[in-house]
């Protein structure tokens, strides 16, 4: 009875921890005050050249890329022309057209996008959610994606992408942006 006990309270102190932790994430609220004012519509409109990697849930780099994107701007649509280039060779390419909401959000739509991806910003920040589907050698898998976008300044933006299914982190893609002039 005794052993049972303990391996209760170990069950539970465990379980009690991963969703405390699981819970405590950013909020987009947090930068409200934050400068430069994140416009996605602006950054976005013209040449941008980004380089990236992705992690896996060691944190191991296991893709390098680099993408050159596109933005025009018509209206309250964006349309994303994205021409990725990988470290071994690889090369693909993405469109994305995202619509300006009446409320300020945002809605997107591409080929390897399941759905819709959902974006608000406030102060420097945006955040980007959407699924996605993961081409592997061997498997096609649908994960989830939640996209925070930093502005830095005129010029550059920072993007930290968490890859997860069923809440289970599987990777992280990093990049980073830079506006031509």
């Amino acid at each position: 009875m005794h052993k049972c006990l303990i391996r209760w309270c170990k069950t539970w102190f465990v379980a009690s921890a991963v969703v405390l932790l699981s819970s405590c994430s950013a909020d987009l609220s947090d930068y409200r005050a934050s400068t430069p004012k994140f416009d996605l519509f602006e950054y976005f409109h013209g040449d941008i050249t980004a380089w990236g990697m992705v992690q896996d849930y060691t944190e191991q780099q296991t893709r390098r890329f680099e993408v050159q994107i596109r933005g025009e701007v018509n209206g309250n649509t964006l349309t994303l022309h994205e021409d990725f280039r990988y470290h071994d060779g690889e090369t693909a390419t993405r469109v994305w057209i995202i619509t300006r909401q009446p409320d300020g959000r945002y809605l997107g739509t591409a080929d390897d996008i399941i759905g819709t991806a959902v974006g608000e910003e406030m102060g420097n920040a945006l955040r980007w959610r959407y699924d996605f589907l993961l081409k592997t050698d061997e498997h096609e898998l649908q994960v989830h994606f939640d996209d925070w976008m930093y502005r830095q300044d005129e010029k550059h933006v920072f993007n930290i992408s968490k890859i997860t299914k069923w809440g289970v982190t599987l990777g992280q893609v990093t990049l980073f942006f830079t506006k031509e002039q």
